[in-house]
């Protein structure tokens, strides 16, 4: 593909976007990224104040660096540790203001619509994978179409939360309420201060968002008296998997989950497991959230509730493309049993790049969180070998597609027999490179440093 010719069109300037933009530029191919937000990392600045559990090693991508470096750029600390903000701040924003990138982004510009030109979901023949892509943006209240030799999307899930009633949707009066309802990592100890101290707060869901949350709160509950955290798990207590403690490769990782374990065998936190959230309701100055524990109805009072239950993909844009996606994790087929949690627990995936992300429209590939469908875990730097193996793909570079450039540190997590049988040797070294994910963040996330003591919501 000449440079002249039409554009790889990467939906999102996150990280992954970013990337792929990056790697594609390498290969002599033309980029176009658009991101409906009104800044690059737009999803990264909704959790701009999370400290992120990876050190800066694992967070840039080759590429995007060789870019930076030809412009004077000075890398962080490889051991550092940096927010969301800084992630922006530092890296993601002086990557886009590159020359070889800064005018292949376009910000504001919502993708709506993708499709084969002349060729809808169902109209088949040879002509269809010839065909260019046609892209709907919206842009400024105007609609736009453009075409493009190719399409990744990069656009991630964290427009898509999960909600937090028992059944997969919103349960009846979660929308109603949503005032008092916060989804994914509300900024607790900063400018949502004012809103939690003091108040009794339900935090609904189990991985590394809502450790997050129940750690800030804990934080926040040591300054403002009267601050009562709540944490409800879908699962009984027993198989809540906290993490791998001080055998996780990542300490960060290890230290956050072994924190919120013990905040909750302390009492410090109200552990309700299993609890089924069946309804929300308004009850004067309370909210009530009613549900099931065990075989038992029950109702609990409280100020607010944050719902950090994970993610899942928006698929409303692709109603003209042909995917090919498992029915349960909502990822590719080959990518599925890899991630799905429900056979999967070691926090280890093997080795995957364009083969296993490839659906059946040529030329159409999902990379990053929303490769991962509704799986709970993910690593930023899994989404750059994704990215790269494609970008190589799309140059007709079969070999460096096949290849993994990727070694990650282990999680120390591992609980089922069928991850014994797929790795060869559950936490033990594997054959082959393994790659490790983490927080559904799009972030691989830890809290923040605790403050000092001041006020509250200083």
């Amino acid at each position: 593909m000449a440079e002249g010719s039409l554009p790889v069109v990467i939906v999102g300037a996150g990280p992954v976007g970013l990337a792929g933009a990056s790697h594609l530029l390498a290969r002599g191919l033309s980029p176009l990224v658009l991101e409906a937000g009104p800044e690059v990392g737009h999803a990264v600045h909704a959790w701009g104040h999370v400290r992120m559990f990876s050190p800066w090693r694992y967070n840039t991508d080759a590429a995007s660096r060789a870019l930076l470096e030809a412009e004077g750029w000075a890398a962080p600390d490889p051991e550092a540790y940096p927010t969301g903000a800084e992630l922006v701040r530092d890296y993601l924003a002086p990557l886009a203001a590159t020359p070889a990138l800064r005018g292949r982004i376009r910000t504001g510009a919502k993708v709506v619509g993708i499709a084969r030109r002349d060729h809808g979901r169902l109209h088949d023949g040879a002509s269809r994978d010839a065909a260019p892509f046609v892209v709907h943006v919206e842009e400024g209240g105007a609609m736009e179409a453009l075409e493009a030799a190719a399409v990744i999307d990069c656009s991630g899930t964290w427009g898509a939360p999960n909600p937090a009633g028992a059944h997969g949707m919103m349960a009846p009066g979660e929308a109603a309420q949503g005032a008092r309802i916060a989804y994914g990592i509300p900024d607790v100890l900063g400018t949502a201060c004012a809103t939690y101290a003091g108040a009794t707060t339900m935090v609904v869901g189990a991985g590394h968002s809502a450790m997050n949350a129940v750690l800030d709160l804990a934080t926040l509950a040591e300054q403002a008296p009267g601050t009562r955290i709540l944490w409800a798990f879908r699962r009984p207590l027993d198989a809540v998997n906290f993490g791998g403690g001080a055998r996780d490769g990542l300490a960060q990782r290890g230290e956050l989950g072994s924190r919120a374990q013990a905040l909750v065998e302390s009492g410090a936190v109200t552990a309700l497991a299993p609890f089924l959230i069946d309804r929300i309701a308004q009850d004067g100055a309370a909210l009530v959230v009613a549900g099931r524990q065990e075989d038992r109805t029950a109702e609990v009072r409280v100020d607010r509730v944050i719902v950090a239950a994970g993610f899942r993909p928006d698929l409303s844009f692709l109603r003209e493309i042909r995917l090919s996606l498992d029915p349960a994790v909502e990822a590719t087929p080959a990518l599925a049993p890899l991630i799905d949690p429900n056979l999967h627990s070691c926090g280890t995936v093997r080795p995957h790049g364009e083969a296993e992300l490839r659906h059946p429209e040529a030329g159409f590939w999902i990379a990053g969180l929303k490769s991962y469908g509704r799986a709970p875990t993910f690593l930023m730097a899994t989404g750059y070998e994704q990215v790269r193996s494609i970008a190589a793909a799309l140059a007709g570079d079969w070999v460096a597609a096949r290849e993994v450039h990727l070694e990650l540190p282990e999680t120390g997590v591992c609980s089922t027999e069928q991850v014994a049988e797929a790795t060869g040797s559950c936490c033990g070294p594997a054959k082959q490179p393994v790659l490790v994910e983490v927080a559904a963040t799009a972030g691989c996330c830890a809290p923040a440093p605790k403050p000092q003591a001041k006020g509250c919501c200083g």
